[in-house]
């Protein structure tokens, strides 16, 4: 669903996990920082609202949205969070750069997801312009960081239930 038909910082709080027992990583591209760190704290404070720790929470900047698939592999491999999200913003601009960056880092995160078995979460914006990412980093439309944190969250409960044995997948 396109964020402009979705408030990214609406959601059921009741249906969220206890994030108290939880690691998270947090990689934060720096290019764009403006709207990369409206993202990080709607990101942080939403992994602290549902019970995280900030001893449990390490995050990390990596020069560009590109950066984020390797700074996430570092993190999970010093670290070992239950989940690592990756916060980016990559403006459409005059080429066709994003479309490549966006590309690379849909498909980087989705390698280490699989490689590693836990969540690597894509909390990229792709906007065509900055008030399009503004609007999506706090503004009109919410957060994607909000969003991203709650993905986490609910991803990495599931695959503790997983582990556990509980066969609570579906409705």
């Amino acid at each position: 669903m396109a964020s402009a038909l979705k408030n990214l910082s609406q959601y059921d709080e009741h249906s969220i996990p206890s994030a108290e027992e939880m690691r998270f990583g947090i990689v934060v591209a720096e290019w764009n920082a403006t709207i990369t760190h409206a993202l990080y704290e709607g990101c942080y404070d939403t992994l602290i609202k549902h019970g995280a720790k900030p001893e449990n929470i390490r995050t990390v900047q990596v020069p560009g949205s590109f950066e984020l698939p390797t700074g996430a592999r570092i993190l999970n491999g010093q670290y070992n969070p239950d989940a690592v999200i990756c916060l980016g913003c990559v403006i459409r601009g005059e080429t066709s750069h994003n479309e490549y960056i966006n590309t690379a880092v849909a498909n980087g995160l989705m390698q280490l997801s699989l490689v590693a078995g836990k969540p690597f979460i894509f909390g990229l914006l792709t906007p065509n312009d900055e008030q399009q990412a503004l609007d999506r980093a706090g503004g009109k439309h919410g957060n994607k960081g909000v969003e991203a944190a709650v993905t986490a969250i609910r991803m990495a409960a599931l695959k503790k239930e997983q582990a556990e044995g509980k066969k609570k997948i579906g409705f």
